[in-house]
Formats: structure tokens, sequence, C-alpha cells
């Protein structure tokens, strides 16, 4: 049994040797422009979105080389859709509530040094519900789907 252990940790060591960092910065969740709740408490749901987008920064970041760290501090969020305030509260998802984000972001190297970095990068999906959607629905898809072109687009390149 101890044999396969091993043999398990051996083949998932190259797996954890890319693995960056990820330092995410929140401002408080009053200050952004749309993070309301619709059927839950604000406390509550402002835990879940900074869950969620810790989450996805990490899988986006797993494949950083190791030493890297990527730095992002949201400084303005504005969710795909509204919230519509009535007996039912819902968030409704239409082409005119395009998701928004506004980000200063850096990645490092292993020696500290600046790979990329941006000021106040406003990231925004005007045609969000045009284009195709790719998995599963998941909580947040279409904010986390801007995060994802924007790593794809700024950091990983910087980072190869």
């Amino acid at each position: 049994m101890k044999l396969i252990n091993y043999a398990i940790v051996a083949m998932l060591m190259p797996m954890m040797a890319n693995a960056g960092e990820v330092k995410v910065a929140w401002l408080d969740f009053k200050e952004y422009r749309d993070v309301f709740p619709a059927k839950e408490t604000r406390g509550g749901y402002h835990k879940r979105i900074a869950k969620q987008f810790d989450s996805h920064l990490n899988k986006l970041a797993a494949d950083m080389p190791d030493g890297y760290t990527l730095s992002v501090k949201f400084e303005d969020i504005d969710l795909a859709g509204d919230v519509r305030f009535n007996m039912n509260d819902i968030r409704i998802i239409k082409p005119i509530y395009f998701p928004r984000l506004k980000i200063t972001y850096s990645v490092t190297d292993n020696a500290g040094k600046v790979v990329v970095e941006a000021q106040s990068k406003v990231l925004k999906d005007m045609n969000f519900m045009d284009r195709i959607k790719f998995g599963r629905d998941s909580e947040f898809y279409y904010d986390k789907r801007l995060l994802s072109d924007w790593y794809k687009d700024d950091v990983e390149p910087a980072v190869k």
C-alpha cells in the first residue's frame, strides 16, 4: 500500500511544481457598483462572490511557473445582470446588463521582478450573451469568463 501512495505522490509532483501564488484584495463590498444579492443576505452573497472569484483566479494561475505571484485588486464590480427589487427579488440577465470589472494587477517572478502590471484596467464584455457558452453553467459564469479572457490575453503571454 505504501508503494502505491509513493507512486501517486511521484505522479502528482510535476503538477504541483507549476503553481503560481494568487493574492486578491477586495474593497468594502458596499463600494462596488453592483454586487446586490437577489434572495440571500448581503454578507453571505459577498463572501460567495469573493470565494468564487478567488477560486477561479487560483485555477487560472495554476499553470504559472513556481515562484510567480499574481496580485489582483478589485476596484469595482458590476456583475452580469441586474437585480429587480420587488416581491420576488431576482437577478435578470439581459444584454444591456453586461459584466464589468475594474482591476489593478501585477505579476511578479520568483526574483520579485514585475513581469506585467496594469492600473485600473476595465474588463467588460458588451456581447456576453452572444458568445457560445462552453461547459456547464456555474455561479457568476459571465463574470468568471471575463476574468478568464483577461488572463488568457494579458497575463498568460507575459509568463510564458
